[in-house]
């Protein structure tokens, strides 16, 4: 089903299109989709995302050595005072998802740009080599992508430990770069997370709007091999996708997903390496004026972290 909300402009040209979703995908997000239009009609607002589809974060090159990341620690531009990477709750001592454990992973590095020789140097991701981390992308305007993403991590926490989850983040921006996409994997894998979601922005082109949630492809190759948390990570990602489409408002991106707002990609080192179950979310498009608005707007940061911890949370719940 393809779909453009009507506060947006017509769609770009699609990129070539994914392989399909399968039943639960169709059966969960057009029901969130119906909620969308039922909330633009009462008055809301649409859509939002980050890691560029057309430039990846993770983007390919040739082979060359692994790097490992620094753990020096330079203060956080956000609003939360930093801990030691990778940030950890104390365990609540109630609530229904006590004893779990999810790993948030906010994407980029507010630091990321003034190391660019050590984040461009090669990790294996198992079917390729891939640069280290990128810096991210950001509004006109100049808010970052490393900014948002902490602070929606920020927001995140929050609920889930609310919740009862044992909450940790791959950095707090209390790391000179990094971590490596690889290390930001073995983060979840060695916490035996329960849940992984890897927060990010956009970077495509104007006009292009809205989120997705990206899921692991079946991949078996080196040291990836996603075949056991494919189906796993497929649910915890339309969860999320129904979710944020009921709290924000947002629409699914008119770019990519042709119109689910689920992509599977096979490219990405922090999906690849993964053991636990892991999705990436792209909240929306930075470079988009429309999704900027709300990118940048702190009660919307706010939608956005709810919408993912709903989506969580059902699926922790079963």
């Amino acid at each position: 089903m393809s779909y453009v909300g009507p506060d947006f402009d017509p769609p770009q040209p699609r990129r070539p299109r994914r392989r399909p979703l399968t039943v639960a995908v169709a059966a969960l997000v057009p029901g969130a989709l119906l909620g969308w239009l039922v909330y633009e009609a009462v008055g809301g607002s649409g859509g939002d995302a980050s890691e560029a589809v057309g430039t990846p974060s993770f983007s390919s090159s040739a082979p060359a050595s692994p790097t490992a990341a620094s753990t020096s620690a330079p203060k956080s531009t956000d609003d939360e005072k930093p801990s030691p990477t990778p940030s950890t709750s104390a365990p609540a001592a109630s609530g229904p998802l006590k004893g779990k454990v999810v790993v948030i992973d906010p994407g980029h590095n507010p630091s990321n740009f003034q190391h660019t020789a050590e984040i461009n140097k090669k990790v294996n991701i198992g079917t390729n080599w891939k640069e280290c981390d990128t810096t991210g992308t950001s509004t006109n305007s100049g808010y970052t992508e490393a900014k948002f993403t902490l602070d929606v991590a920020h927001r995140l926490r929050t609920l889930l430990e609310k919740q009862g989850a044992t909450v940790k983040l791959t950095q707090d921006g209390d790391r000179t770069y990094g971590p490596c996409v690889d290390e930001r994997a073995r983060i979840g894998n060695k916490a035996h997370a329960d849940a992984v979601v890897s927060i990010h922005a956009d970077g495509a082109g104007a006009g292009q709007r809205g989120f997705h949630v990206i899921l692991p492809g079946s991949v078996h190759a080196g040291a990836a091999d996603t075949r056991p948390i494919v189906a796993s990570s497929a649910d915890l990602g339309e969860r999320i996708a129904g979710n944020f489409v009921r709290v924000t408002g947002s629409a699914p991106s008119n770019y990519v997903g042709d119109g689910t707002g689920l992509v599977t990609r096979k490219d990405l080192g922090g999906l690849n390496l993964s053991t636990v179950p892991k999705v990436f979310i792209e909240c929306g498009n930075m470079r988009d004026t429309k999704d900027a608005a709300q990118l940048t707007s702190g009660a919307w940061r706010q939608k956005a972290a709810q919408g993912i911890s709903e989506g969580i949370v059902s699926f922790l719940r079963g």
